[in-house]
């Protein structure tokens, strides 16, 4: 303001200066006997001439004044939130740069407002409603609905999108998850055709979806609705020249019988749909109070198992593999117990999958291989040389430093390679990744021997099979249940073992439970047995006392 002011005054004296020097010239030409006359005139002309212009510039300055009063006005309401209202006109007559200006800085922070704020409400790859918005609507629905009628909440998880993600990469994941999000669009536009009401869809996370419908007239809606999902979700996806098969399982939760909140409503549709998997994917399940009951035992499972790990309460079994030619159990499989404080020793079955889903398998597998590691150790000092077999489960395998804690176990414990022996499930083996493949194959340079477990229970790419370091393959039960009574099941059988040996790898057929099976099995050209016909897992001091000599078996003719 002082710049102003300075020119301000540098304009009055100019122009009173300009008006004296005018009035003294004209004086002069009238003669020099009216020269005091006219001096005295040209000053008062002067004077006045001053004053009208400093009055002049005076005006301008207030209008100037008021004008920056009212934008330190507008820009205080501006801070105060008020974006909307435009700049008041007597801004652009005074100041049109300062108004062009602060109707450019309204303008963007309104857009980066309107980002922000769709980032905070819309998932970024599908565009649905985050947790966030999903939540805020459907609590608004169960407010503003009437007390009557029904309503169900849908939880939807997809079956088999991590493979998408692994094999195609990230990019095609977000893909395929923009197609399910339009697809289920679809399905909530045709139900709504239906009366069903406004359909609310979220994503949660991952490659979980969730859909509200806030009306529903008859009780068969929400099993109809389930259906109508996972026949969209169940066609196939094309992702440029790929083509991906994908399923859902769902859950579903009703207003007001399973809950009238949405944090219970999310609560039972997320037990139905844990229960969908659980029975085998693609399935949907309307949550029930057995369910609940269940899942109370799981939670209270997984607390335990905690605690379990925390006070050692787990044992290893051992269970021989046979070489029927040699009479020799070749290697034992350590399998895992719980000697549960209040209950029957607890077999695998009933606990490792819960510790697969829980994330606590990746405790208990460390715990299983360095047992595992130091029992292998003290069997090479005592000159037993009979490898120890330690399962290996997809969540372990699928932290990064597995490798390395398995390395530092054998480090720690002195075990020499080549009494261990990794077993990975067929299904894992046929999707391993190559950081994987790398390391697996280093080991087994070094000793280590790589079984496949369970074979025959996946879909197995044999050209894949012949590729993977790998000694020896387990052919499942499943495979020679029938094989002493079926024709079919010894064609089966028999082809599959060809296969295997053509390919260079060792035969060890698993749930051998009879002589009339061994005697098959003979015929078509195995010799490396494990069963409970030959023997039950058992504790190491027995397994020891038993199998640490030679084994004499009866031989029998066909």
């Amino acid at each position: 303001m002082q710049g102003v002011t300075l020119r301000s005054r540098a304009t009055a004296c100019v122009a009173g200066a300009l008006i004296f020097v005018l009035s003294l010239a004209l004086g002069y030409a009238g003669g020099q006997e009216d020269g005091l006359v006219v001096i005295g005139g040209s000053l008062i002309l002067a004077i006045l001439g001053g004053v009208m212009s400093w009055a002049a510039v005076n005006r301008s300055m207030a209008a100037a004044g008021k004008a920056i009063d009212t934008a330190t006005e507008r820009l205080a309401s501006a801070a105060h939130g008020d974006l909307q209202s435009p700049v008041p006109q007597e801004i652009g007559v005074e100041l049109p740069e300062l108004s062009i200006a602060m109707e450019s800085l309204f303008s963007q922070v309104r857009t980066n407002l309107d980002h922000v704020q769709t980032l905070a409400l819309f998932d970024q790859v599908t565009g649905l409603a985050n947790r966030t918005s999903f939540c805020r609507q459907v609590e608004r629905h169960l407010t503003e609905r009437p007390d009557t009628g029904m309503a169900a909440l849908f939880f939807i998880d997809l079956d088999g999108f991590k493979n998408v993600n692994d094999t195609l990469g990230h990019a095609a994941g977000d893909q395929l998850l923009a197609r399910v999000a339009g697809r289920l669009r679809e399905v909530a536009t045709a139900q709504t055709g239906n009366g069903a009401g406004d359909a609310v869809i979220g994503r949660l996370a991952g490659d979980e979806f969730t859909l509200f419908f806030p009306t529903l007239s008859h009780h068969n809606d929400p099993a109809r609705v389930a259906r109508a999902i996972q026949f969209a979700l169940s066609e196939r996806f094309e992702l440029g020249s790929q083509h991906v098969e994908l399923g859902a399982s769902i859950g579903i939760a009703c207003y007001p019988d399973h809950g009238d909140t949405l944090s219970a409503l999310l609560r039972a549709a997320d037990i139905a749909m844990y229960h969908a998997k659980h029975e085998g994917r693609g399935r949907a399940e309307i949550y029930t109070d057995e369910l609940a009951l269940e899942a109370a035992d799981r939670a209270a499972l997984e607390r335990e198992l905690l605690l379990a790990l925390q006070r050692e309460e787990f044992l290893l079994e051992f269970q021989p593999l046979i070489d029927i030619g040699s009479g020799q159990a070749v290697a034992a499989e350590a399998l895992v117990r719980w000697a549960h404080p209040e209950r029957d020793l607890v077999m695998p079955g009933a606990f490792v999958p819960v510790a697969e889903e829980s994330g606590a398998i990746v405790a208990l597998g460390d715990w299983i291989m360095s047992r595992v590691c130091e029992t292998a150790s003290r069997w090479a000092r005592a000159g037993i040389t009979q490898r120890i077999a330690i399962n290996i489960s997809m969540r372990e395998l699928a932290q990064a430093d597995f490798f390395l804690r398995l390395r530092q176990a054998m480090a720690t414990h002195q075990t020499p390679p080549a009494m261990l022996e990794l077993e990975i499930t067929e299904s894992l083996a046929m999707d391993m990744e190559p950081r994987v493949l790398t390391q697996l194959r280093a080991l087994r340079e070094e000793g280590v021997q790589v079984a496949i477990d369970d074979f025959g229970t996946g879909y197995s790419n044999l050209a894949r099979l012949k590729d993977l370091p790998v000694d020896r393959v387990k052919i499942d039960r499943s495979l020679v249940r029938d094989i002493a009574i079926s024709a079919e099941a010894r064609t089966i059988c028999s082809a599959v073992v060809g296969l295997i040996q053509g390919l260079g790898m060792e035969v060890v057929v698993e749930g051998v439970e009879s002589e009339a099976q061994m005697d098959v099995l003979r015929v078509i050209g195995c010799s490396l047995f494990q069963g409970y016909h030959l023997a039950m897992p058992s504790r190491e001091q027995d397994y020891l006392a038993r199998f640490a000599a030679p084994v004499v078996l009866v031989q029998h003719s066909v």
